[in-house]
């Protein structure tokens, strides 16, 4: 099999100055504008409506719209004939009220008539909650991550394997500030799953690297971790592609209960490859790791305790 000889921490440089205006703009968008949070957060009233035949979104958006419910989210349940209507938090308005003047205005000029199917509300003080429960189980997760790095491998490792993780965090979250995607549970969801296959890359890139270490005493550590990200690119990019191509399936397939899911794991995905590859590597090196680091020492009189 033919091996690549890609200089992957030659163009660290190149790679970091990419990462660094990245993080950049994302921060800048998440401060300026913040996440356009879904009322699973924010708090709000879902409705579920069916139609006897396929529904027209782009007419149910123009008459809410024109209803006095421009905010409102409109999207595909299941089938084409089941609607899901979501309705951010509205003061001083009861559930069933709501639902009544929205069900009025669907089928105030509808040729097919809609049926209500059910009517949710979330409290804003659950959507509270959500918030702070999500943003624990990130902070417990990275938390995770860095003792089991540190334990497995080196604190050096860890570290970097962290700053990796955190560039796809940022920048995936970006993506969704910039172009004002809507952030629910689901999204929260794939930052979870996203952390996981980043650190999975991360991790047998590190474990090549230890190998490498220890029986290329010789060598240097750039040279060592070329080769580790040189022997393994095949099996990332192998990886990485198959499950691209399912998310590509699920984005356009899934419909629009998960579109903003397979949209977060499809930039995860591409950023968490490039991530492992460009910055968790590299971060190790600009802290310094060496020969020293990972070469188990050898135990004087060792050779003495296995002679007869």
């Amino acid at each position: 099999m033919k091996r690549t000889h890609i200089d992957f921490i030659g163009n660290r440089k190149i790679a970091m100055t990419f990462s660094g205006i990245l993080m950049v703009i994302a921060i800048a968008s998440l401060s300026v504008r913040g996440l356009q949070m879904g009322i699973d957060f924010t708090g709000g009233t879902l409705i579920e409506v069916g139609y006897k035949e396929a529904a027209d979104l782009t007419a149910l958006r123009k008459t809410l719209s024109e209803s006095g419910f421009a905010s409102a989210t409109v999207q595909n349940f299941g089938t084409t004939k089941d609607v899901l209507i979501r309705l951010k938090l509205q003061e001083g308005v009861s559930s069933a009220d709501l639902s009544a003047k929205v069900l009025d205005a669907i089928n105030k000029n509808a040729a097919t008539p809609a049926s209500l199917r059910r009517v949710e509300f979330v409290g804003p003080q659950v959507g509270d909650d959500l918030a702070e429960d999500g943003f624990l189980a990130l902070l417990y997760s990275t938390l995770a991550i860095l003792v089991y790095v540190a334990w497995r491998f080196e604190w050096k490792f860890s570290v970097g394997a962290i700053i990796a993780t955190f560039h796809d965090v940022i920048v995936t979250l970006g993506v969704f500030s910039v172009f004002a995607l809507e952030f629910d549970l689901t999204v929260l969801a794939a930052i979870l799953a996203l952390i996981g296959y980043s650190l999975n890359d991360t991790i047998v890139i590190y474990d090549r690297i230890r190998e490498n270490f220890r029986n290329m005493r010789k060598t240097s550590t750039e040279d060592i971790m070329n080769i580790a990200i040189n022997d393994t690119l095949s099996r990332t990019l192998m990886i990485s592609m198959t499950v691209f191509l399912v998310l590509i399936s699920l984005f356009f397939l899934g419909g629009e209960v998960i579109h903003n899911f397979s949209i977060a794991l499809l930039f995860g995905v591409v950023f968490g490859t490039y991530s492992s590859i460009f910055i968790a590597s590299p971060a190790a090196l600009i802290l310094g790791i060496s020969h020293e680091d990972l070469i188990v020492p050898i135990k004087e009189g060792a050779e003495l305790d296995r002679m007869p």
